[in-house]
């Protein structure tokens, strides 16, 4: 057992080596002879994880696992087919899933779902094997099972409608005939919602609107609302008017039902399959259930808006708020409201009791940073925050006498730096405290520095700030600033723990801050990019190609654009597929009336050359494509 533990603890380690493994797998490939059931299944368990992560140190054990096929117990059986499955080739596949229909029925709905699992990674695997996993999958979705099981079923067809393309048809005819005897409300929505989606896009749209009214007509409230929904986009989305005009037909006899929800979308969709305007925001692009605006975000600029009389004489710019995805929606509503303090104080030590705190979310931080600027005088009249610092910038070590981060705070006619001071020598104490900024550009005017009177070890960390005013707000200032800590410096009696009547003039050289495009002026947020891309045709465009020689892979590229140009990746392409080849899609809000920007970002690579990259960039106006441009050259 203790050969065990220790062979599991190094398959479980990050970023381990193959060569690292060779022992560990080596060591669980002799418990898979081993008399004992339970040793078996867990040498089983541990080599069926690793497979996900190292497939081909896990296929040196093929033989062994192969003989395990037949064994007794089916909870080792499985382990060991759906591990093959990660570790084989396509030629085995066949015989595999053979086995696999074999002995489905005699297994638990937990074993059932590490099957569909394996299957669902093999589907992507070996695409030429779509019609076998899907004819697999289809029969399964017929037996019996709970919802756990048949949700994974369900999911393993919609990543093969999504990643195979071919399989699209029969997948959704065999999600069709699975909602007509479903007993699970919520995988039926999930399916209407599919096949609203991707329905209008087939050949022959109308032959899944017979099965979509069949929810209508016969299944409870919540099913029948999703199913007017997915209705309406077959009317809306299809280029057919006669489909358009069935679906109104059926959208008509919807009015007279029993359920408020029902009635109220058929009435809505109505509306907007006669008004074609309304189709684009509400249906085609799918705004009205995929995208959200940042609720904090949003809360603190009408919070802003309300508390500002001159800002009340024009009406509220709803696009100064980023929209976030659905997925960012719910973590945004799942995180605790409760902030800490923003500002960067000495990090003591935690109390063994007290419970860690989750960290605020940048739309939290936006909001909480609202409020504490506000309630400043010198800057009332500066009007909302258009952006701030995500994270503080360190300007020195944390294990420095001084510690300071510094936050930019992005205003529509001024920047104004927040620097977080801490003294963390306990016989000093530092009066008058400011931060003097000499600029290596032109574009901003100093106003005024906000000074800290007193600062020692028991004040803690305390906000310096230092305004200055953009002489053109059009414009998007870029550069450094060389920044030097000013104080008198007092020490303090050890024995009175009083400081001296008399100190000195000191000074303290910090690291120098930069305004950055990506880091202050641009916002990440989401749309639907093929169609926003096309709406900026006619607007501001740029194009230019750089090297990125230093970069070691195409992943390594897009980490670092993402980083650099504070953006929004769409669809996926943050993971590229590729290793050679591969295409960026970004898409942020500039602050400041800025517009919408969106980055098509074409990569190659080779190792003798490192990444070659072709930016197109479109933006509501030229300042912001070129403010682009210039962030990466």
């Amino acid at each position: 057992m203790v050969n065990y533990e220790a062979a599991r603890a190094i398959c479980e380690m990050r970023n381990v080596t193959p060569q690292q493994l060779t022992r560990a797998v080596a060591q669980l490939q002799l418990f898979l002879s081993s008399p004992k059931p339970t040793l078996k299944f867990a040498a089983m368990r541990t080599l069926s994880t690793l497979a996900l992560t190292h497939p081909s140190s896990v296929a040196s054990c093929n033989l062994d696992m192969e003989n395990l096929i037949s064994d007794n117990n089916r909870s080792i059986a499985t382990y060991a087919i759906t591990t093959l499955l990660k570790t084989g080739n396509e030629a085995s596949v066949d015989r595999l899933m053979k086995t696999i229909t074999g002995f489905m029925s005699e297994i638990s709905d937990e074993f059932k779902v590490i099957v569909v699992d394996a299957i669902r990674s093999l589907c992507l695997k070996f695409p030429n094997k779509q019609t076998l996993m899907l004819t697999f999958l289809s029969s399964v979705l017929r037996d019996e099972g709970g919802y756990d099981f048949k949700r994974a079923v369900v999911e393993a067809i919609f990543d093969m409608i999504k990643f195979i393309k071919e399989s699209k048809e029969a997948a959704l005819a065999h999600l069709c005939e699975f909602i007509e005897d479903c007993e699970f409300t919520k995988l039926s929505v999930r399916v209407l919602h599919l096949l609203g989606i991707e329905g209008p896009k087939t050949p022959e749209p109308t032959k899944y609107i017979r099965y979509i009214y069949n929810r209508v007509v016969l299944e409870n409230a919540i099913v029948r609302a999703a199913a007017v929904t997915s209705l309406a986009k077959f009317g809306v989305c299809g280029v057919d008017p006669t489909i358009k005009r069935s679906v109104t037909v059926l959208l008509n006899r919807c009015l007279d039902d029993v359920d408020d929800e029902v009635r109220d979308r058929a009435a809505m969709y109505l509306r907007i399959m006669k008004e074609e305007e309304l189709a684009e925001p509400f249906v085609k692009e799918g705004t009205h259930y995929s995208l959200f605006y940042a609720q904090s975000t949003l809360e603190s600029k009408l919070v802003a808006y309300v508390n500002d009389p001159a800002a009340q004489a024009d009406d509220f710019d709803i696009s100064s708020v980023p929209k976030i995805s659905r997925a960012q929606a719910q973590q945004e509503a799942a995180r605790p409201t409760t902030l800490e303090s923003i500002t960067a104080s000495v990090v003591s030590q935690p109390k063994a009791a007290a419970p860690v705190k989750a960290a605020p979310s940048a739309q939290e931080t936006q909001s909480a940073y609202a409020s504490q600027l506000a309630a400043i005088p010198e800057m009332e009249t500066f009007g909302p925050i258009l952006n701030s610092s995500s994270k503080p910038v360190p300007l020195t070590e944390t294990d420095t006498e001084y510690v300071v981060t510094c936050v930019k705070h992005i205003f529509k006619e001024h920047i104004v730096f927040q620097f977080n001071v801490a003294n963390t020598v306990p016989e000093s104490l530092l009066e008058n405290v400011s931060v003097v900024m000499q600029p290596n550009g032109e574009g901003l005017t100093e106003d005024f520095i906000l000074p800290v009177e007193k600062l020692d070890l028991a004040t803690g960390s305390q906000p310096i700030y230092v305004s200055f005013t953009r002489d053109n707000p059009e414009e998007y200032t870029l550069g450094g600033f060389a920044c030097t800590l000013r104080f008198v410096s007092k020490e303090i009696d050890p024995s009175s723990g009083l400081p001296d009547d008399t100190g000195y003039d000191d000074e303290y050289q910090l690291e120098e801050i930069e305004l950055s495009a990506g880091g202050d002026y641009i916002v990440p947020t989401y749309c639907s990019f093929e169609s926003e891309w096309e709406k900026l045709g006619e607007a501001a465009s740029a194009e230019e190609e750089f090297s990125l020689s230093s970069m070691a892979s195409i992943k390594a590229a897009c980490e670092s654009l993402m980083e650099v140009l504070n953006m929004e990746a769409l669809a996926g392409t943050d993971n590229p597929s590729s290793t050679a080849v591969h295409t960026l899609l970004l898409s942020g809000l500039v602050a400041g009336g800025g517009g919408k920007v969106l980055a098509r970002c074409q990569m190659a690579f080779t190792a003798s050359s490192g990444v070659s990259l072709r930016l197109n960039v479109r933006a509501e106006k030229e300042e912001v494509a070129q403010l682009l441009i210039s962030a990466i050259g």
